[in-house]
């Protein structure tokens, strides 16, 4: 590139009948060059966002010590089959996959338990932290709200909010 009179032009031009390359024509047929481009090779990404409610009602699996294992089938937004490892404390906090026809999400949620008679209420939050197939990307924030029945461990939980994938 050279310089003539504040105005650059490409190499081996003499810049007479020449645009400036920082002249606004060039700089749009550039610039819409780049983005077809990007968007012919794929590397343009569309994001989706979900919003809406699901609730899972699982049984135990299996128990141990304060750690419990439970699955069943989850309806709302995101209908399928739903996996889940809860630790039983002060504060639950544990881990969930759920099986949908496009694909898996797994998060991990922490939730404050209330209440002291058989059945326990609870309320936190669900970070979701991937998946597979068209939730491979999935991330986001939110409700976590739920019963858990100390006698016969079952449990249902119930996610509100939106996240992304």
């Amino acid at each position: 590139m050279h310089s003539r009179r504040g105005r650059e032009y490409a190499d081996g031009d003499s810049g007479r009948g020449v645009r400036p390359l920082g002249c606004p024509v060039r700089r749009i047929v550039v610039v819409g060059t780049l983005v077809m481009a990007f968007a012919m090779s794929g590397a343009v990404a569309v994001a989706h966002t979900l919003n809406g409610t699901d609730t899972a009602h699982l049984h135990l699996v299996r128990q141990h010590e304060t750690v419990v294992f439970e699955e069943g089938s989850a309806t709302g937004a995101l209908p399928g089959h739903m996996r889940a490892q809860l630790e039983v404390g002060s504060v639950f906090s544990g881990t969930c996959t759920i099986y949908t026809s496009g694909g898996t999400i797994t998060g991990h949620g922490r939730a404050t338990p209330h209440g002291t008679g058989r059945y326990q209420s609870f309320s936190g939050t669900l970070t979701i932290a991937g998946g597979s197939g068209r939730y491979a990307h999935a991330h986001g924030r939110t409700g976590l709200y739920g019963t858990f029945d100390r006698r016969t461990f079952a449990l249902v939980i119930q996610t509100t909010g939106s996240f992304s994938y």
